[in-house]
C-alpha cells in the first residue's frame, strides 16, 4: 500500500519538482498540493493522507500553525516540516507542536525520502544537523519558575490575523481572506495590541516576526 502524501509550500517550482521525484518511488503517491498553510489544512481535513509535508514558511498559515491544527485531529497524519531554518527555537516548538520530522531544504532529495519512510515507521526524524542540538536541549534542566518569561498567549485566529498583517495585508484585504467584517479583524488588531503592549503594525510585524509567526 503506498503513503498517501500531501504536500505544501508556496513555491511552485519547488512543489512541482519534489512532486515529481516523490511520484516516482513506487510506495509513495502525491494527492494533491497546496501553495499556502490554509490550502494545506484544507486538504489534510478533506484527503486525510497518511503524511502531510508542510513548509515552515508559507503564508497565511505558516507551517507551525498548520501542525498545530493538524495534530489534534480525529484522524490525525504524520506531520514532516520542510525548511531553510535551522534555528533551534523553530524546530523544538515544531516538534512540540506535533510534527514527526524536520527536514532541511538545504539537504539532498533523498533525506526528504527517508524522512516519510520513518516518520509513516512511527519514528521521530531530524536532519541530521539538528540532531545534537535537540538531544542537547531536550536534556537541558527546565528553567526555576521565577526565570521563566510569560509570554503573552494569542488565540489561534489572533496568530494567524498577526501573520497576515506581517506579511503586509490590509485590515479589508485580511477580512476578505478570512471572510470576516473589517471591523471584526480591528477588533483583533487592537486586542493583540492590548496584549502584547504594542501600538502600531510595525511593532506587530517585529513580534510576528520573532515568534516565527512569518519570516
Amino acid at each position: 500500500m503506498r503513503i498517501r502524501i500531501v504536500l505544501g509550500d508556496n513555491h511552485a517550482m519547488v512543489r512541482e519538482g519534489l512532486i515529481a521525484l516523490l511520484q516516482r518511488e513506487s510506495d509513495m503517491e502525491v494527492l494533491a498540493q497546496a501553495r499556502n498553510g490554509l490550502e494545506l489544512v484544507q486538504l489534510a481535513r478533506s484527503l486525510k493522507p497518511d503524511v502531510v509535508i508542510a513548509d515552515m514558511a508559507m503564508p497565511i498559515l505558516n507551517g507551525l500553525e498548520v501542525i498545530r491544527r493538524l495534530s489534534g485531529e480525529a484522524t490525525p497524519c504524520k506531520l514532516l516540516c520542510l525548511s531553510v531554518n535551522d534555528g533551534l527555537q523553530q524546530v523544538m516548538a515544531a516538534l512540540e507542536a506535533g510534527a514527526a520530522g524536520y527536514v532541511l531544504k538545504e539537504n539532498p532529495y533523498e533525506e526528504l525520502v527517508r524522512g516519510i519512510r520513518r516518520v509513516m515507521a512511527n519514528q521521530i526524524f531530524l536532519s541530521g544537523e539538528l540532531i545534537g542540538s535537540v538531544i542537547h536541549a531536550s536534556r537541558a534542566p527546565a528553567p526555576a519558575a521565577a526565570e521563566t518569561i510569560r509570554l503573552p498567549q494569542l488565540t489561534t485566529r489572533e496568530r494567524q490575523i498577526a501573520q497576515l498583517f506581517a506579511e503586509g495585508y490590509t485590515t479589508n484585504d485580511i477580512a476578505g481572506m478570512l471572510f470576516l467584517s473589517a471591523k471584526t479583524i480591528a477588533t483583533h488588531r487592537e486586542n493583540m495590541f492590548r496584549k502584547l503592549g504594542i501600538h502600531s503594525i510595525a511593532e506587530l510585524t517585529r513580534y510576528a516576526i520573532r515568534e516565527g509567526l512569518s519570516s
